[in-house]
């Protein structure tokens, strides 16, 4: 969801109404609402063809990449995805590609009308663990709390030990998460040494960011970036910011909303249990149990963090991984982000790369990666969602344990079967009568379905059967007759 996103809808309708408007998007739209996608670790080159080629064409609103600054290299640890966290400079040379590279990919995810949310690192420089691992990845040499050019010992917080009680807010916000050195943000020249960073991203047609770690940075502190931020070119509009803030009894997500959306770990909690142990039918009441409303969170099954230390649902977990995504999309509470991974068995380890550590061009098709934004039972569920809108949930059934379904307003209708048998009835819906595809199984192209199909009757019953962990999903834009 966004904060004062609604002043461009005049100009979109009209550019749609014009003979223009099939060409190519040159600019983001920061009033764009719906699904995103995280392409984890995924080189510059990699993201804008996929933009191109299929977050486009399938109705994906936006797309979060990672650090896009030059960071620490471990060859030493096999460069582990998290060297991509611990920033050396504000220059735009990483692992996944050169500055020129970063700008061309979100040049084609504008051109596709895809926007770039960039993962920002702005808690921290390098930790302790990479003392001795220069040069970064622009070659430049730094050491821990001096980074020529950019920051000395000063800017960096009094407080150089680890976290050590996480019920200590003071400790949480002025501490070292794991080692990393802290930043003063609350700095006048740290500020406005990032704010030139981010502002150089939005002056490149970035739409966004995520704010990484912002629990351990006081909401003031944020607020201040958020304020410094200019608007996305040719749009008027300023950037779409969400931040990463877990919970506790320390922390709550609501210090933090008065600066943008929150990602809401709850959620991830609730959504990912009920469809792990099939129990679903709880999940009518999903909101009761948020910290913040639908309007201002980010919500997901799983990201990168809770893959590796949390790991409830993940890729590893197939068909019932895919189902609470595809739920997830389709339901309508928050901003559904899909993450789409690679492989891995230890919970360190690189991107597939070469020698050098340079992250490899994604190939969905192959090994090491996973692309699970691409599986029909996900992609089909966005085209669902951008049908529905904002119309709230309606019809909502459950067998009392692990089926559901229920629709969003007159647009759409999804049923979900999270168990060991067939799912088999007649549901209420307030669809038109008439043929649909299950978007969930095909798409409709060139007239028909490329999956299966599903009969609305007149009074908008849809009888069905469902086999186990599985699903199905109908919307008017995917609609026979």
């Amino acid at each position: 969801m966004r904060l004062a996103v609604l002043a461009l809808a005049g100009g979109l309708v009209a550019a749609m109404a014009s003979p223009a408007a099939a060409e190519p998007k040159a600019q983001p739209d920061p009033t764009r609402e719906g699904p995103m996608v995280h392409l984890f670790q995924w080189p510059w080159e990699s993201v804008g063809t996929e933009c191109r080629d299929f977050l486009g064409p399938n109705g994906y609103a936006g797309v979060q990449v990672s650090p896009p600054q030059e960071h620490v290299v471990l060859d030493d640890q096999g460069h582990p995805w998290y060297q991509d966290y611990q920033p050396v400079s504000y220059q735009l040379e990483t692992r996944r590609g050169s500055a020129e590279q970063f700008a061309a990919m979100v040049s084609s995810c504008n051109a596709a009308g895809v926007n770039v949310y960039v993962d920002a690192v702005v808690n921290h420089m390098t930790g302790s663990g990479s003392v001795d691992s220069g040069p970064g990845s622009a070659g430049s040499e730094f050491s821990k709390y001096d980074y020529p050019g950019i920051f000395a010992d000063a800017d960096f917080s009094e407080c150089r030990r680890d976290i050590e009680n996480y019920d200590d807010q003071w400790e949480v916000r002025n501490c070292e998460l794991v080692g990393l050195a802290d930043l003063k943000t609350g700095s006048d020249k740290v500020r406005s040494t990032q704010l030139d960073y981010l502002n150089r991203l939005v002056g490149m047609g970035v739409a966004g960011f995520r704010v990484d770690g912002a629990k351990h940075m006081p909401p003031e502190d944020i607020g201040a970036l958020v304020n410094g931020l200019v608007e996305v070119p040719g749009t008027g509009q300023k950037p779409y910011v969400f931040q990463e803030v877990i919970g506790d009894s320390t922390t709550s997500p609501t210090e933090y909303v008065g600066n943008g959306d929150v990602t809401e770990f709850t959620y991830h909690h609730e959504v990912s249990n009920a469809f792990a142990n099939g129990a679903v039918s709880g999940l009518n009441t999903l909101a009761d149990s948020m910290s913040v409303g639908s309007e201002q969170a980010v919500v997901f099954v799983d990201n990168h963090d809770t893959q590796r230390s949390s790991p409830t649902l993940t890729y590893k977990d197939g068909a019932r991984h895919d189902l609470a995504n595809a739920f997830a999309v389709a339901y309508g509470y928050g901003t559904p982000k899909v993450m789409s991974s690679y492989t891995f068995d230890d919970p360190d380890s690189s991107p597939p790369a070469d020698d050098g550590g340079m992250t490899a061009p994604v190939d969905c098709d192959g090994a090491g990666w996973v692309c699970e934004h691409r599986n029909r039972t996900i992609a089909g569920t966005v085209g669902l969602a951008n049908a529905a809108g904002g119309a709230e949930v309606n019809n909502w059934w459950d067998n009392g344990r692990d089926q559901i379904a229920f629709g969003r307003g007159e647009a759409a209708f999804a049923a979900f079967n999270a168990g060991e048998g067939e799912m088999a009835g007649d549901f209420a819906s307030s669809l038109p009568a008439g043929t649909y595809c299950d978007v969930m199984s095909g798409a409709l192209v060139d007239g028909s379905c490329t999956g299966g199909t599903v009969e609305v009757a007149q009074d908008g019953t849809v009888s069905t059967t469902i086999p186990a962990t599985s699903g199905i999903a109908l919307h008017t834009g995917a609609k026979l007759s």
